[in-house]
C-alpha cells in the first residue's frame, strides 16, 4: 500500500487536481440529496403528533447542529496537526472550516429559536444546550477574528490553534448537556440508550438532509482551501517580484 504524502496535498497543483476530481461528483450528490431530502421533509414526511407541522424545522435544525460540531472537530484536528507537525494544510483546514462552522451554528441558533417559540413559548431560554451552542458561536467568531486578517503572523496562528484546542472541551458539553443538567431541550433521539426514538418516516429525510448538507460543507471547504492556497502563492510571487 502506497504511503500518502500529506504534505504534497498542500501544494497548489496537487490540491487543485484533487479538488477538480472531487467537486463534480460531490456537487451532483449534494444537489440530489438536498432536492430529495427537501421533498421528503416538506411533502412526504408526516406531521408530529405533538408538534404538528412545526417538526419540519428539525430537518434543517438537527443537521446544522451536527455540522456545527463537526466543523469544530475539523478545526481542532487541523490545529493539532499544525501545532504538532507544523503541517500547512492543517492550518488551512482549520482557518477555512471556521467560517463554515460559524454559519451552521448561526443556522442552528436561528432555527432553534423558530422551533422553540411554539414549543416553549419563548424565542430564547438560558438552557444548558442553547447556552453552550451560543458559546460555540462566540468561539468561532473569536477564532475568525484572529485568523481572518490581511496578514496573519506565526504567533497569530499558534494562538488561534491553541484557542481551537482549548475550546474543544465545549463539544462534549454540548453533546451531553441534556443528560448532565435539567434542561428544556429534548434529550437525544438517535444516539441513545434504548435505540432510536424517531419514526422511520422522519428518520430517513433527516439523514438525507444531513448527507446533502455534509456534501455542501465539504464542497465549500475544498473551494475555500484551494482559494487560500492560490492566494498565498500569489502573495509569494508578488514578494519575489518586489525583492527582485
Amino acid at each position: 500500500m502506497r504511503n500518502i504524502d500529506f504534505h504534497a496535498l498542500a501544494r497548489p497543483a496537487t490540491f487543485a487536481r484533487l479538488t477538480r476530481r472531487l467537486l463534480p461528483p460531490l456537487s451532483a450528490l449534494c444537489a440530489a440529496l438536498l432536492a430529495y431530502g427537501l421533498y421528503l421533509a416538506l411533502i412526504m414526511s408526516p406531521p408530529d403528533y405533538q408538534q404538528g407541522e412545526t417538526v419540519r424545522i428539525m430537518y434543517v435544525h438537527v443537521p446544522s447542529a451536527w455540522l456545527s460540531l463537526g466543523a469544530y472537530v475539523v478545526m481542532a484536528a487541523g490545529s493539532a496537526c499544525y501545532l504538532i507537525w507544523r503541517h500547512p494544510l492543517g492550518d488551512l483546514l482549520a482557518r477555512e472550516a471556521a467560517p463554515l462552522g460559524a454559519v451552521f451554528t448561526l443556522i442552528t441558533l436561528l432555527t432553534g429559536a423558530l422551533w422553540g417559540k411554539p414549543m416553549w413559548g419563548a424565542w430564547w431560554v438560558w438552557d444548558a444546550r442553547l447556552t453552550s451552542v451560543l458559546i460555540l458561536f462566540f468561539m468561532y467568531m473569536g477564532y475568525i477574528g484572529i485568523t481572518q486578517t490581511e496578514v496573519i503572523t506565526e504567533a497569530n496562528r499558534k494562538i488561534a490553534a491553541i484557542l481551537a484546542l482549548v475550546g474543544f472541551i465545549n463539544i462534549p458539553i454540548i453533546k451531553f448537556s441534556v443528560e448532565w443538567w435539567n434542561t428544556l431541550h429534548q434529550p437525544a433521539s438517535i444516539l441513545r440508550r434504548g435505540g432510536v426514538s424517531i419514526d422511520g418516516s422522519m428518520l430517513q429525510p433527516l439523514f438525507i438532509m444531513f448527507g446533502g448538507l455534509l456534501c455542501l460543507f465539504i464542497i465549500c471547504l475544498l473551494m475555500r482551501v484551494q482559494a487560500r492556497i492560490y492566494e498565498q502563492k500569489w502573495r509569494r510571487i508578488q514578494l519575489q517580484s518586489l525583492s527582485a
